[in-house]
């Protein structure tokens, strides 16, 4: 028995050592040789100095299908460069299968126990290169979430300095400027915090905090973050700092308060318009207008200025303290020039003022005023003002319209004289009442030309309103400042004078009557010349009497003349001894609507 055993295994170890066909040994490996490869985890191999393989784990199966059928050369490469080197070959090979990709790591060691003999092991790696993939991939994801929803991120140690700052830096430092920095000193007002963000031990959210830039300027950013804990052996957790994101928000807070900015500028225009509109009278809509403006904007005071026809500005409404702002006028005149806004002081104001134009043409002005101490007027003032100045421009013009309207309605249009409505029924009891309390008397003229119908006959109408210009220019003449002159109609002219005597006004009626002898270069037939029939009623308030009975007086006693021959003057009779009463004088509607004689 004992010689056949003998026999048998030397037979085993010649076959061992014979190449099978497909490169694979016939023979069977030895106890040894299985034990020796089953130890690795992995596919492993044991191959002959002729190449070909001895041995082969459970594993290994599929790796040495590969080898026989050489379906993977980068392997037969490590085997060769393993042979040839006596030395350790190693490296990936990647494999397609149905399955996807696999990534086997390849190691083949020579066997030092047999000569030329080499092991060959294999490591699949394909799930841990996908992890590491996936891990790289979900880092990069987490990397890009955290840049785009941040503008920088950052970490803070327990001293509240900052220990990393994402590498793209942070309110135009850069990262490397930051490090080892306080947080605290880039906020503005940190002790308005509590905690401050950077060093809380608590996570927090969405918290808006204004820092200093490197180039001084301000930036309001909103922070988000969470603390750094350590565990210690005891199980407590320790505090060792914070970390977080900021995103920058200063343009949308800018926006936003510009946008703020310009709703009250639009609730104070609104207010100052409207305060405007309520007004029925022109001239209370710049009172009204310096007032609400005044009141809006908290100023010590608003002024608004015309423009007068020679244009020079004038005061036309005021609101608040005005006492050293003499030299404040002659500030303006470079608004003439093009200026839109001047910023000026004047005494202990500081005082904003702006234009007023109509159809690009400047019409006023409006100034705001303000202790000198005070801080600069800033730009939403400067808007506010150009923008009320754009709404007085147009009052400005409406009430130049207005009294243009106004003006035509009292005066009349070819002589320019007050007519016969504004006469009577505002300027003469206006006066009256005046008189009323100084207690002076007053002389009121009633002229009637003579013999007028036949210059319009004779010559033609422009020779009649000549002869009328001429009349209205002597009548000017004869009058003094304070007094006035009105054409009632037709040849009928009026002229109150205030504050003279009987005495005076007999002698100013008789220089009237020689002047009045140059109208007979109008005349339409010599024998009946232009001339001059003058009533005068003195008023005096002693005695009480109205303004109708007073026109009558007039009236009456210009009437006198005309019966007595024309071209001449008398004096009325006191209310007393005229005869004219309240209840048969002629009312200014119905006297003198005489036809011309």
């Amino acid at each position: 028995m004992s010689k056949d055993r003998s026999a048998s295994s030397s037979k085993n170890r010649n076959e061992a050592k014979t190449p099978a066909k497909n490169g694979k040994s016939s023979a069977l490996p030895t106890p040894e040789q299985e034990s020796f490869l089953a130890g690795y985890p992995g596919a492993a191999l044991l191959i002959g100095a002729d190449g070909v393989v001895i041995a082969s784990n459970a594993k290994a199966a599929g790796l040495e299908a590969l080898i026989e059928h050489e379906a993977a050369p980068e392997i037969n490469d490590l085997i060769e460069a393993a042979k040839t080197s006596h030395a350790v070959a190693a490296g990936s090979v990647s494999l397609t299968s149905a399955k996807g990709d696999i990534v086997l790591e390849i190691t083949v060691v020579p066997n030092l126990g047999q000569e030329g003999e080499l092991v060959l092991m294999a490591r699949d790696m394909t799930m841990e290169r996908n992890l590491r993939t996936a891990l790289v991939e979900s880092r990069q994801r987490y990397k890009d979430l955290v840049e785009v929803s941040s503008d920088f991120s950052w970490e803070t140690n327990d001293e509240g300095e900052f220990i990393f700052v994402s590498p793209k830096g942070a309110l135009g430092y850069k990262a490397e400027e930051l490090i080892n920095s306080k947080a605290r000193d880039l906020v503005i007002s940190p002790e308005q915090f509590s905690p401050l963000p950077f060093v809380s031990k608590r996570s927090l959210d969405k918290v808006e905090i204004w820092m200093t830039r490197k180039d001084g300027n301000s930036a309001c950013v909103i922070l988000s973050c969470v603390p750094l804990v350590a565990e210690q052996q005891e199980g407590e957790a320790q505090w060792m700092g914070s970390r977080g994101v900021c995103r920058n928000v200063t343009d949308e807070r800018e926006n936003e308060s510009a946008l703020a900015r310009a709703r009250r500028r639009e609730q104070h225009l609104n207010y100052i318009v409207n305060s405007i509109r309520e007004e029925l009278e022109p001239h209370n809509m710049l009172d009204a207008a310096a007032s609400a403006m005044s009141r809006a904007l908290g100023t010590a005071g608003c002024r608004i200025y015309r423009r007068d026809k020679k244009g020079a500005f004038q005061v036309a409404a005021e609101h608040g303290n005005a006492e050293g702002l003499k030299d404040l006028d002659g500030k303006l005149n470079s608004l003439i020039n093009g200026d839109q806004v001047i910023d000026e002081t004047a005494g202990k104001w500081r005082v904003l003022a702006s234009a007023t134009k109509y159809r690009q043409g400047v019409n006023g002005a409006i100034a705001i005023w303000k202790a000198a101490g005070e801080e600069a007027w800033d730009d939403d003032h400067q808007l506010l003002i150009g923008d009320v100045a754009n709404q007085l421009g147009i009052a400005n013009e409406q009430i130049s319209n207005h009294e243009r309207i106004v003006a035509l309605s009292r005066t009349d249009s070819m002589t320019g004289l007050l007519n016969r409505r504004a006469f009577y029924e505002e300027d003469l009891p206006r006066r009256i009442a005046r008189l009323e309390r100084t207690r002076q008397t007053a002389a009121l003229f009633y002229a009637d030309l003579d013999n007028f119908k036949l210059v319009n006959d004779v010559h033609g109408h422009q020779a009649g309103d000549d002869a009328l210009m001429f009349l209205r220019d002597m009548l000017m003449e004869m009058s003094r400042p304070g007094d006035v002159i009105a054409r009632l109609g037709g040849d009928e002219f009026a002229m109150w004078m205030d504050g003279i005597s009987p005495e005076v006004t007999e002698k100013r009626a008789a220089r009237l009557m020689e002047a009045s002898k140059a109208l007979e270069k109008f005349s339409g037939h010599k024998d009946h010349p232009l001339g001059l029939s003058v009533g005068i009623a003195m008023f005096d308030p002693e005695t009480k009497e109205s303004l109708d009975t007073l026109i009558a007086r007039a009236d009456a006693a210009m009437y006198e003349v005309k019966n007595a021959g024309k071209g001449g003057f008398r004096m009325a009779l006191p209310p007393e001894q005229s005869g004219v009463s309240t209840s048969d004088k002629k009312t200014p509607e119905d006297s003198p609507g005489k036809k011309s004689t």
